[in-house]
């Protein structure tokens, strides 16, 4: 489109897009542990998730389906408490993150259904076409904001998580040590935030130039890519989204092989799958 975004927004985005990866992992762990039958964990991963969508709530209106990302930046600028109740939430997290290895992570039982189970090797994590955590717990390096950096991800000091374990337990930590790199992000930011404007100027109907378009971003389940085919008029001849809850599942047959039927609530837990993604 040509439209170069306000420096504003590319580190609005990046908060916001760090904030959301902190939130579904807090879901994901949550849940994760809630199947494998530790009730009390859930309670815990809403307690910051809960902080987050009111973050959300008050920036936006809305707590889940946001809508915030538009052509040209973002819908509205930042409420004026935004960088008090991200940094309190900042506070928050580092004091309750203990909790978490405490539950679950040290658990021994925890432990026992999860490593050894599931096993993804890095080639075969390729072959399916696996991003994200679920790759990335085989040793695959595949994290977009690292490989093809948009917004200010290039300007910022973060690690792309990998573990070569290639079993569950290696899926579930990178999803806990991604959280911390999360908050690593967004203290880079929440004191840097530039002034000016939150949304370039666009037109009233959008049209792309002729051609095929392909753009990418990292989300917390992997890779999602929007492929477009444009004419050049108003609407394109052809749009693909590519999310990668399709692909992730596609590896599940291969990995529980072998297994029990039981297995398969901590397999399915660890690609942390959305089915209406999926389904869709």
């Amino acid at each position: 489109m040509q439209v170069e975004i306000p420096q504003r927004a590319q580190v609005i985005r990046v908060l916001m897009d760090e904030l959301t990866r902190i939130a579904s992992h807090e879901l994901w762990w949550g849940a994760m542990a809630m199947d494998l039958g530790a009730f009390t964990p859930f309670f815990h991963a809403f307690r910051e998730r809960e902080t987050i969508n009111d973050i959300m709530e008050e920036t936006c209106g809305a707590r889940l389906t946001m809508n915030y990302m538009v052509p040209g930046g973002v819908m509205a600028d930042l409420h004026p408490n935004f960088q008090k109740r991200v940094k309190d939430f900042i506070g928050e997290y580092k004091l309750k993150i203990n909790e978490y290895a405490e539950l679950v992570t040290g658990n021994v039982i925890f432990q026992n259904r999860m490593k050894g189970v599931g096993y993804l090797t890095a080639e075969d994590a390729i072959s399916y076409g696996c991003t994200g955590p679920t790759a990335r717990g085989s040793g695959v390096s595949c994290d977009i904001r690292k490989l093809y950096a948009y917004e200010v991800y290039d300007k910022l000091e973060f690690d792309e998580i990998l573990e070569t374990e290639g079993d569950s337990f290696a899926r579930y930590m990178v999803r806990m040590r991604e959280m911390n790199e999360s908050i690593k992000i967004i203290e880079q930011l929440i004191d840097n935030i530039p002034k000016g404007d939150f949304q370039a100027k666009t037109k009233a109907v959008l049209k792309l130039p002729k051609g095929e378009f392909y753009s990418r971003v990292e989300t917390a389940r992997g890779e999602l890519g929007v492929y477009i085919v444009s004419e050049g008029g108003t609407t394109p001849y052809r749009i693909k989204f590519r999310s990668p809850g399709f692909s992730n599942l596609s590896a599940l047959d291969h990995m529980a092989r072998g297994h029990l039927l039981g297995d398969l609530v901590a397999m399915m837990g660890t690609l942390d799958l959305v089915i209406p993604d999926i389904d869709r």
